[in-house]
């Protein structure tokens, strides 16, 4: 595998962005109506929000993808739309992108990582369990449907109060 960059969002790789995984959901499950909405406008439901989106490149080929979704807490963030090229995966491309979204957000103070995932994608779910990922109560309010799994990884386990001058 030749070598490869991952840079933050370019408005040049949007279209990479969805077809990345449209081609990914759509050989896994399904694409959902949240998800073809949210991968046509990146910029509108991600980056505009305070989010952030990584792709894997070479050259000027993009071939993974990743983003990091604000939640209602602002220090913590969901993982999602992570996507490899059918053509790169088992080069662990997906491992890198995880490995750098969770430095990036370490180096922005962020408390958490969280996901959604499926079960019957044992092999992302071993991988996120390796990266220190634990399982959280799924609630019934999942935003999205194929999820059966919602995990965490915990950055900030020591969070040391403000001196309040007390």
């Amino acid at each position: 595998m030749k070598a490869f960059e991952i840079i933050p969002f370019d408005h040049r790789y949007a279209k990479s962005f969805y077809d990345l995984n449209i081609e990914w959901l759509q050989t896994y499950f399904y694409v959902e109506p949240f998800d073809e909405e949210v991968l046509s406008k990146p910029e509108t439901y991600i980056i505009n929000k305070g989010g952030h989106i990584f792709f894997a490149k070479s050259d000027d080929t993009v071939f993974g993808t990743v983003a990091l979704m604000p939640t209602n807490d602002p220090f913590v963030f969901e993982l999602t739309k992570m996507a490899v090229s059918p053509h790169q995966r088992g080069q662990k491309i997906g491992q890198q992108l995880l490995q750098h979204c969770i430095d990036f957000a370490k180096e922005n103070n962020f408390k958490a990582l969280m996901l959604y995932s499926a079960t019957k994608l044992e092999n992302a779910i071993y991988i996120y369990r390796k990266f220190g990922f634990i399982e959280l109560q799924l609630e019934t309010a999942c935003p999205y449907k194929r999820s059966d799994i919602k995990m965490e990884l915990k950055l900030l386990a020591n969070i040391i109060p403000v001196n309040t001058g007390i």
